[in-house]
């Protein structure tokens, strides 16, 4: 019995995926949930596990080539007998392939075919000329409704003209020869696509003030042994940094906010984004409501979701819907820098480097270990002294961390 191999489901907002990596080839005997290919999509790189034991029969999207959701991958042949049907599959894929085109394929990306757009939708993207791959579905599984074409309109007329990429210098040959060109992932194109459209949309400002991490630095050198025999994890710093937040958030409910049009959304919860590097690049999973755990909760969920993004194994649920973010620059020893937004996201708190430097406290030069801490936010729903209330807020809970027990 020959059983389909497809693309598993990419989660909200995306709608294709490119093959990275097939495990198997054609031929291959696999077992059942054994990962047969990696797929990598805008947000994340998923493993496709196969659906029954047997023998990897004709392989239908190779390596390199972009599918949609649920477009079909390769089949199996279940059972033993699958090696013999297997050797009588190749000859005619291999001649297919010889008189296929590269480009030509059984697979068309298109938007998915179960989704039907409203009637006024699809009178209105016809009037204006617009494609479905134009408009930004916000209906129920994507549906694209009349107000997503109106807002796609607006867009568009309110985008400045393209400019043009410049071409690149021209090289000596004998550089050229050292050069090496790779093209770029998924991953890292959406970083950068998204990167600059917080610089083009927000009105993005940083401000900046510094910590002295004493106080933090005492309490966990005191407690940290007993928390981690009670907890099971160690006690960081990320979870005091958490809950500054939350407490300066609810203080300063715009920071946790975003613009949707010609309204604001206030967040009366906090899903606390944390940045985290890996080797494909800079990832964000949410860690929910934040607000609502405790120190021995928050490092749990940020150890867990660390340990899977640095294994590619995040999800998307795992990395939508931030609030607010953090991002920790002094594991790299960064000692001062302005983080970009996390788009609709309004506000991200950059954590530095703890450096001992000579402060004055009580009239006296006194070594402290410092931290100079930098709140980007956008200046069209934050202003300034909502900014600066925030990280004051910030600085005060985490150097006297007993604020943080009597919600001060």
């Amino acid at each position: 019995m020959s059983i389909e191999v497809r693309v598993p489901a990419l989660g909200e907002s995306v709608t294709e995926a490119t093959i990275a990596t097939w495990f198997k080839k054609p031929g291959d005997a696999v077992a059942v949930d054994e990962i047969l290919c990696e797929l990598e999509t805008d947000k994340v790189s998923l493993d496709v596990p196969s659906p029954a034991a047997g023998i990897l029969g004709e392989i239908v999207a190779q390596e390199g080539e972009t599918v949609a959701a649920n477009a079909l991958l390769a089949t199996i042949t279940e059972g033993a007998a699958g090696a013999v049907a297997v050797k009588a599959v190749e000859p005619k894929a291999e001649a297919a392939a010889a008189v296929n085109s590269p480009g030509a394929g059984p697979e068309t990306v298109t938007a998915r075919a179960d989704i039907e757009d409203a009637p006024a939708a699809k009178k209105a993207m016809a009037e204006a000329g617009l494609s479905r791959d134009a408009v930004q579905g916000t209906g129920r599984d994507g549906r694209v409704m009349k107000d997503d074409v109106a807002k796609a309109v607006a867009a568009a007329a309110a985008a400045p003209a393209p400019v043009a990429a410049a071409p690149r210098a021209p090289v000596p040959a004998d550089d050229a020869a050292r050069e090496e060109r790779v093209k770029m992932t998924r991953l890292r194109a959406t970083i950068a696509r998204r990167l600059k459209d917080a610089q083009n949309t927000a009105a993005m400002l940083t401000t900046y003030n510094e910590v002295d991490m004493s106080g933090i630095m005492e309490l966990r050198n005191t407690y940290k042994d007993a928390f981690e025999k009670k907890h099971g994890v160690k006690m960081g710093f990320m979870s005091f940094f958490v809950k500054a937040c939350t407490h300066a958030l609810k203080e300063v409910p715009e920071v946790n906010a975003e613009i949707d049009g010609q309204d604001v959304v206030y967040k009366n919860y906090v899903h606390m984004g944390v940045a985290v590097g890996t080797p494909s690049g800079l990832v964000v999973p949410v860690v929910r409501d934040a607000d609502q755990m405790g120190f021995a909760a928050i490092e749990k969920k940020i150890a867990e979701l660390g340990l899977r993004a640095r294994d590619g194994k995040l999800s998307m649920a795992e990395m939508q819907g931030g609030s607010f973010t953090i991002s920790n620059g002094g594991v790299y020893g960064s000692l001062m820098s302005s983080p970009i937004l996390n788009p609709p996201q309004s506000g991200i708190l950059g954590m530095h480097k703890i450096q001992d430097r000579p402060v004055v406290v009580n009239g006296q030069i006194v070594i402290r270990p410092m931290m100079y801490l930098a709140l980007s936010y956008d200046h069209r729903i934050v202003d300034g002294k909502g900014a600066v209330t925030f990280l004051v807020r910030v600085k005060e809970a985490l150097e006297d961390p007993r604020r943080l027990l009597m919600d001060l």
